[in-house]
């Protein structure tokens, strides 16, 4: 989950709100999902509160074609396409949903991770569970609700009582 100021569109988010220059965005993100609806226009698809924002890179086949925004194929899926919000939204701050794949993880991960991520403790500890030590050794500041912890920590049993949603910025460029 991210803080943003929503009621916003998905190019006001992903440039204004979180630094991704909007050749990035026209270019490299090809598919976007606002709700679970195929998105063609980033300037009149608007994220609220509670809104799931999924990206991808290109992907293969005629399902990737398909679902490409803007894509020659796009007309074939009419009726699921998103169609826009409201011109004045109302705007405030809150919290989205946002999903990345393929090699948008890499890509985009990073800069989500630093400005900070909300997680759940319980997914955040799953996650934490198994990652490898060249995994730590990228981390090299880890904000856990403002505070800064040591790698070592996650990696031992004192946190699991941990509840609630946790404020995570990671740090990868020391």
């Amino acid at each position: 989950m991210l803080n943003a100021r929503l009621g916003s569109t998905i190019r006001d988010i992903l440039c204004k709100q979180f630094g991704f220059g909007s050749d990035y965005l026209d270019s490299r993100i090809n598919t976007i999902f606002l709700d679970g609806k195929p998105v063609d226009d980033v300037d009149s698809a608007i994220v609220n509160a509670g809104s799931v924002l999924a990206l991808s890179a290109s992907m293969p086949g005629f399902v990737g074609a398909a679902l490409r925004k803007g894509g020659f194929y796009a007309s074939m899926r009419g009726e699921i396409t998103h169609h826009g919000g409201p011109q004045q939204a109302q705007t405030s701050n809150g919290v989205f949903f946002l999903k990345l794949y393929n090699s948008l993880i890499l890509e985009m991960g990073p800069v989500f991770l630093s400005q900070g991520i909300l997680l759940d403790a319980p997914d955040l500890m799953s996650f934490f569970s198994n990652r490898s030590p060249a995994f730590w050794s990228a981390c090299k500041t880890i904000l856990c609700n403002d505070r800064q912890i040591d790698s070592s920590y996650f990696q031992t049993s004192e946190w699991l009582d941990t509840k609630g949603i946790i404020m995570l910025r990671v740090d990868t460029t020391g």
